[in-house]
């Protein structure tokens, strides 16, 4: 059995908010049902938790990892390929600290572009059902899980106040 989605249709927000409520208490789990809506509601509007992200560590790490690479490129190349200038130090530091510069800022954008693919969960595999009319301000509530719990996902979603219920293998 492959993971089927059922979505409910609301123009009401409180409709909508009452039923994540009514899919939380009929025992779906968190990650089994989200909010669809091409409006911009604040974060919780809807009873949903707050997704915790940790996109601040992506560029942190990038940056050490820039760091070492640029220190280790430079340093690397002036002892593999020493030029000794007028009794000068084999390494000099200020060239060096432009290299490492550079690669740190390298390293952090690399790596918060990942972050941020990583972090909004891209690509997403099961994509779930979908109703064109959520553009046109509907409110849709999706629940996910196996095709035997969409019986009752539908039945909650009708109880709630749904105006439309759709599965996502059905035909569009």
């Amino acid at each position: 059995m492959g993971q089927k989605s059922v979505i409910g249709l609301f123009t009401d927000v409180d409709a909508a908010a009452d039923a994540m409520d009514a899919v939380a208490a009929a025992g779906y789990a968190q990650g089994n049902y989200e909010v669809l809506t091409g409006t911009p509601y604040p974060e919780g509007t809807f009873g949903e938790a707050e997704p915790v992200h940790k996109l601040y560590r992506f560029p942190l790490i990038g940056a050490v990892c820039g760091f070492i690479v640029g220190l280790l490129l430079t340093a690397g190349t002036q002892l593999a390929v020493p030029l000794v200038t007028g009794g000068k130090p084999l390494l000099s530091i200020p060239p060096m600290a432009i290299i490492m510069y550079e690669g740190t800022m390298l390293g952090a954008i690399l790596f918060t572009v990942f972050g941020i693919i990583f972090e909004s969960r891209l690509p997403r595999l099961f994509m779930g059902a979908y109703d064109p009319r959520i553009t046109e301000g509907h409110i849709g509530v999706v629940i996910s899980g196996a095709e035997d719990q969409m019986d009752n996902a539908e039945s909650v979603l009708f109880d709630s106040g749904a105006e439309d219920v759709k599965r996502s293998w059905e035909s569009e």
